[in-house]
């Protein structure tokens, strides 16, 4: 059989390599429109901060034995009567299956000012955008960030941490508010601030000057903002681009069904591009659910392989900030239908002088949305009751505050011996605490070689510290195999 995925991006990666991991007499061709290997998106803010180097977010290689990887190459067509991928440079790729991971694009809102786009204003979405977000940053004293959702908090965070006098500009009243209520946006703008980074809410841009230095925002009140660089993070949408001149159904992403296939059973598509259900998703662990189910497809490890969602949980990736958001926890979420008739129980707890705010909503003793900011040391205990639909413990204050009241604690554990085998640590691979004891038992001594063997702590990074226990703990209660 052979294969062509278009996108050497997280998703496209992920798939050649479980193809290149399975069984099975076919040729695997990936076709990277960037210059580069494939490197973990994700971290890229980390890169901004100046906590890595650019080689610590390249991803393995997976060229070899099989698997044909070529960057620097754009696909321009898709004929699907003839079967093949057309390129940028005239040749052609013939497919038995084709399989889109094209990611999506960065918005870049219609100011008068930004067509085209001055130098010192850049979007944050690839590598090379960070390379000139770096760049600029050099010689830079100031920069103000367009955009207040995850990935410009995390670019704002960035800049500061490299000593930039930073401004964020958001049009909506609170910062996050796709995932977090006014109460806990208020907090986190407190504790930005406290961390060198200022906000403007509620405040739309309407339009863009720049010169040879200076970058100035015009704000629908009146005002006018001045930097050295002005970073645009104002969201992303799928690249569906190919797949609509192919004939393929689109709405907002390429339509695919349980199995990642396509309105064409010879075509799937995987990760940002893709929609499934009515949603695209944008995160990373999804998407490689998505590579796993059409790698057991395609290599007949499991033709009848599902992708079925599993609840997400968002981590801001940024130093001097704890913070964890999942489920229905922000006031605009929608009423399910279904459970009106069911109480809601809506726990609260703020302390805004120390940066702490906690929300919880549970029904039918199952928590179906949590917000966690500030140091809250029962946040993997939420993050896992969540994930798993595990009933929640009688006394909701130790998940409020990370310790237990009365008579019936059931604080979050103390030990990795106390954790179940089932629970989850890493969120981006699905990875158990007994899939990490089992790559212990097989040999593993280190967090790189855990990392290596199970995949944990190679997407966001959150779990590494997770992992890190593990390790020790290990460590500790098996002193021969140790050895």
């Amino acid at each position: 059989m052979n294969v062509v995925i278009v996108g050497y991006g997280m998703a496209g990666a992920r798939l050649a390599a479980e193809l290149h991991a399975r069984d099975g007499d076919r040729k695997v061709t990936v076709l990277g429109a960037e210059p580069h290997r494939a490197y973990n998106r994700i971290m890229l803010s980390t890169l901004l901060a100046g906590k890595i180097d650019e080689p610590d977010v390249e991803l393995a290689e997976v060229a070899g034995q099989g698997v044909d990887v070529r960057t620097g190459v754009a696909v321009t067509a898709i004929d699907r009567t003839a079967r093949e991928v057309r390129t940028a440079d005239g040749d052609r790729h013939g497919y038995d299956h084709l399989v889109l991971a094209t990611g999506s694009r960065a918005v870049v809102p219609p100011l008068p000012g930004l067509d085209p786009l001055p130098e010192r204003v850049v979007p944050f979405r690839t590598l090379d955008d960070c390379r000139r977000i770096l760049a600029a940053a050099r010689d830079a004293r100031s920069a103000l960030v367009l955009g207040g959702g995850l990935l410009g908090l995390e670019a704002a965070r960035g800049l500061a941490a490299r000593g930039l006098d930073v401004t964020v500009v958001h049009p909506m009243p609170w910062l996050m508010e796709r995932q977090l209520d006014p109460a806990a946006g208020t907090v986190l703008a407190s504790t930005l601030a406290g961390l060198g980074v200022r906000t403007a809410l509620a405040v739309p841009a309407v339009a863009v000057a720049a010169d040879r230095d200076r970058i100035r925002l015009d704000l629908a009140d009146g005002r006018s903002l001045t930097a050295d660089l002005l970073v645009l993070s104002c969201g992303v949408r799928p690249d569906t681009a190919l797949a609509a001149d192919a004939g393929l159904a689109v709405d907002r992403g390429v339509v695919v069904d349980d199995r990642m296939r396509t309105s064409d059973r010879r075509i799937s598509a995987i990760g940002d591009c893709a929609q499934h259900d009515g949603t695209l998703t944008g995160l990373v662990a999804p998407a490689w659910a998505q590579a796993r189910v059409v790698a057991d497809v395609l290599a007949g490890a499991d033709p009848l392989a599902r992708y079925q969602p599993r609840p997400a949980v968002t981590r801001l990736k940024a130093a001097g900030i704890d913070l964890a958001a999942m489920g229905d926890a922000t006031d605009a979420a929608p009423a399910d239908a279904t459970d009106a008739a069911t109480p809601v129980e809506e726990l609260t707890f703020a302390d805004p002088a120390r940066g702490t705010y906690a929300r919880l909503r549970i029904r039918d003793e199952r928590l179906t949305g949590a917000i966690l900011l500030g140091d809250n040391p029962a946040v993997g205990m939420v993050v896992q009751l969540f994930d798993r639909g595990a009933p929640v413990p009688a006394d909701r204050r130790s998940l409020l505050l990370g310790r237990a009241f009365g008579a019936t604690p059931a604080a979050p554990a103390a030990s990795p011996a106390l954790m179940p085998d089932a629970a989850t640590v890493c969120q981006c691979n699905d990875v158990s605490k007994g899939a990490l004891v089992a790559c212990w038992r097989s040999g593993a001594r280190t967090v790189a070689e855990l990392s290596a063997g199970t995949r944990a702590a190679t997407g966001c990074g959150g779990c590494r510290d997770a992992v890190a226990g593990i390790a020790d703990w290990l460590a500790e209660a098996d002193p021969v195999a140790a050895r």
